[in-house]
């Protein structure tokens, strides 16, 4: 059975190649997905919604995985997306802009299968890559 560093690697490399029937397979059927709302949802669905509400909006974007930590059946994912917004995204319409986000990801692994998802980035951060909202005043 894989171990949960080379799952996570996996799920983040099937996300970059939109293979979501490769995603569903590294799911376990009580998934659920947290994200930095901290907001639940469950399913495998769920994953399934995120992964292509974000690569719809932003059809280039690519992760590129920093570093994953390992703690027992945990993986902590650290990676860096980044993507050209070319369609919709929560209501805001295509920019154009480039962004580069730092994300992190905590996964819960058991029986090679990911039962819990908890993602964490700065959605401030993004917003501003956008110009949707103003850049914070420098001192």
């Amino acid at each position: 059975m894989p171990d949960p560093a080379s799952i996570a690697r996996e799920y983040v490399e099937c996300v970059n190649r939109r293979d979501f029937d490769r995603i569903r397979q590294l799911l376990d059927s009580g998934y659920s997905y947290t994200g930095g709302d901290g907001q639940r949802q469950d399913g495998p669905q769920a994953a399934i919604d995120v992964v292509q509400m974000y690569t719809s909006a932003f059809p280039d974007v690519k992760s590129e995985i920093r570093q994953v930590h390992i703690a027992g059946d945990t993986a902590v994912v650290e990676f860096i997306a980044r993507g050209t917004h070319q369609a919709e995204l929560m209501g805001i319409a295509a920019t154009g802009r480039k962004i580069s986000m730092p994300i992190c990801t905590v996964l819960d692994i058991k029986d090679g299968k990911i039962t819990a998802e908890r993602e964490y980035f700065d959605v401030m951060h993004m917003m501003q890559q956008l110009g949707v909202v103003p850049a914070p005043a420098t001192a």
